[in-house]
Parts: structure tokens; C-alpha cells; sequence
């Protein structure tokens, strides 16, 4: 537990929320450089939604925020380095929020049902947004 905490909940100028219903937690994004030092510009982020409250809208919640919190912060675009090919729900979430997928590493995911797939590469461009 303490080893995902220290690996989900990275120090500033990272930031972890939690979607909650009540006491329910439905979900995570943790947001922050995509790389340190001359890559600090551009932000990042990662996801997880409790798949038995999928459908309800967490992750767009989740992904609107960090948008938001991105271009706030100052940063001057999001990369995501692995969005797995085959979650056609997350890839169809962030093109609808502006992102583009500028390439695809071909078989970098073991995926458990479809085996060897690939991971996006996506991108929004936060400048004049």
C-alpha cells in the first residue's frame, strides 16, 4: 500500500485528486511534468476510474480537470505516453477533450485479453486555448 501511495501520489509540483460519491471513491488522476527539467513545459497525467462506476462520467470529470488545472498551472500542452490502443473508451475521451494522437509504438502493451497491442502517444496543444 505504501509503495502505490509514494508511486500515485508524487511531491510538488504533482497533484492527486479523487472523484468521490459520499464515502465511494470512483476514481484518480495524478498530474504533473511529463518530464523534468527542460521538459517541465508540458504536463501529463494518469487515470483511474473503478471500472463498477464506469459509465458515469468520472473519467471525463477527471480529464476536464486536469485540462483545466494544466492551462492554469501554466503548461504549455499534455503529453500522454501510454494510452492503450484498444481502450477505444479512454482514446474517443481525450480526442473529444482536443487531443490528437501523434503516434502508436506498436505491440508495447500485453494487453490481458488481446494480447500484444499498442500504445498512443496523445497531445493537446494548450497555447491560445
Amino acid at each position: 500500500m505504501e509503495q502505490a501511495r509514494g508511486w500515485w501520489m508524487e511531491p510538488s509540483p504533482a497533484s492527486t485528486v479523487v472523484a468521490v460519491d459520499s464515502s465511494t471513491v470512483l476514481g484518480s488522476a495524478k498530474m504533473g511534468p511529463n518530464r523534468p527539467g527542460r521538459g517541465a513545459h508540458v504536463a501529463t497525467a494518469s487515470f483511474m476510474v473503478d471500472p463498477r462506476h464506469g459509465g458515469r462520467g468520472v473519467g471525463r470529470a477527471l480529464g476536464e480537470y486536469v485540462v483545466d488545472w494544466a492551462r492554469t498551472t501554466g503548461y504549455r500542452s499534455i503529453q500522454f505516453n501510454a494510452v492503450v490502443e484498444t481502450n477505444q473508451v479512454a482514446v474517443r475521451l481525450w480526442r473529444s477533450l482536443g487531443f490528437d494522437v501523434l503516434a502508436t509504438v506498436p505491440e508495447a502493451f500485453d494487453h490481458p485479453q488481446h494480447g500484444l497491442v499498442g500504445l498512443h502517444v496523445m497531445f493537446l496543444d494548450l497555447k491560445g486555448a
